[in-house]
């Protein structure tokens, strides 16, 4: 009797269509890492195209990047679409597009927020400066993300929560000399707020709670931090949300590739590492200018000798680049809880959706 009502509330759970939640989500972004530079990524380090781990994952759909006000769009707009839900203007974190009537521009209660809210650990790794477009969008809300200091203040002040459990990334200096400028001792400020503070990505240890590690390298051992970050995280029994954003911009053409292999790979590492109730997408912010123009298979994408700097085309004999963002729709790719519903072509708004479905949540009334 017992397995015959085992069987029928099985039959139930497919036939209602019941899925199970995510407990965590991983969003990883390349930033400028549209198809072009996935494509051109592919056939340089597998001399195959489709061969990334990303092109080849379970779940696949093309996302809009447009802003609220251009067809191309800077990484703050950009951002903002995908962890609010709503579209805003280039140049503006986490808050709401400009109105005919020039009435103020309004906070948008990003996904981290919502996780802060209840109660989930939270964190944000990335390459580029934390007070950079990318990852502050997450926990900042201003109009203007040049301005560094008043950004990344804001990790001192959450409006959810106890705030950002853990930032790991570069931008020490920029972001040190912003702060003091505004008379904020950063150190001491973060020490106040329960964080630990470090100045490399490896001094992180693993027993940390909350951690703030900045520092100037670009180029460190990410698969390392991005293991350590979900372990740390991991403790938190209702789960967690963590970003992980990577400059993948081919201005300097063999660096932006060989970042892009680097990213596939640790996402193809934490995708085997983490449990089922894990949800990990993959999305570009926006695309580049970047084409693949010739070559043979079989034969490098970039011959020996291939200059790494942004110069003419005829540098570059197979690939043109052009130093610039384009519009056109960028790969996601997902697994686990909640993927399913990356397919076909979306905007950058439903990203946020897909990612708040997977929790399980609905948009609050207080997200602005």
């Amino acid at each position: 009797m017992k397995r015959l009502t085992f069987v029928l509330l099985c039959s139930v759970l497919i036939l209602s269509g019941a899925e199970r939640r995510a407990r965590n989500v991983i969003l990883f972004i390349g930033d400028a890492g549209g198809i072009p530079t996935l494509n051109a990524a592919s056939i340089h380090g597998f001399r195959e195209p489709g061969k990334l781990f990303v092109q080849n994952m379970p779940h696949l759909g093309l996302m809009d990047t447009s802003t609220a006000s251009a067809w191309v769009t800077d990484s703050a707009a950009a951002m903002t679409a995908i962890v609010t839900g709503q579209k805003t203007d280039n140049g503006v974190l986490s808050e709401s597009a400009a109105t005919p009537g020039g009435r103020q521009r309004t906070p948008l209660k990003t996904i981290l927020e919502y996780a802060e809210e209840r109660g989930l650990s939270t964190g944000v790794i990335s390459n580029s400066s934390m007070a950079d477009a990318t990852p502050a969008a997450c926990y900042a809300h201003i109009d203007n993300r040049g301005k560094t200091g008043e950004i990344f203040a804001q990790v001192l002040k959450p409006r959810f929560g106890d705030g950002v459990d853990l930032i790991i990334g570069a931008g020490r200096k920029p972001i040190f000399e912003a702060t003091a400028k505004l008379g904020i001792d950063l150190e001491s400020a973060l020490r106040e707020r329960g964080y630990a503070v470090y100045d490399a990505p490896g001094a992180v240890p693993p027993d940390s709670r909350r951690v703030v590690s900045l520092f100037d390298d670009a180029d460190y051992d990410l698969g390392a931090v991005v293991e350590r970050a979900t372990g740390i995280l991991s403790r938190n029994r209702k789960g967690f949300f963590l970003m992980v954003e990577w400059d993948l911009h081919t201005n300097r053409l063999r660096r932006g590739l060989d970042r892009t292999l680097k990213l596939d790979s640790v996402i193809r590492q934490t995708a085997a590492r983490m449990k089922p109730d894990t949800l990990i997408i993959f999305a570009a912010d926006h695309s580049f200018d970047l084409r693949v123009r010739g070559g043979r298979k079989n034969e490098p994408l970039l011959p020996p000798g291939t200059g790494d700097g942004s110069g003419p085309a005829g540098a570059k004999p197979n690939v043109r680049v052009d130093d610039g963002h384009t519009g056109e729709e960028v790969l996601v790719a997902g697994q686990g809880p909640g993927s399913g519903r990356i397919r076909g072509y979306f905007a950058n708004t439903d990203l946020f959706r897909i990612m708040l479905s997977a929790y399980g949540w609905e948009t609050s009334k207080s997200a602005r």
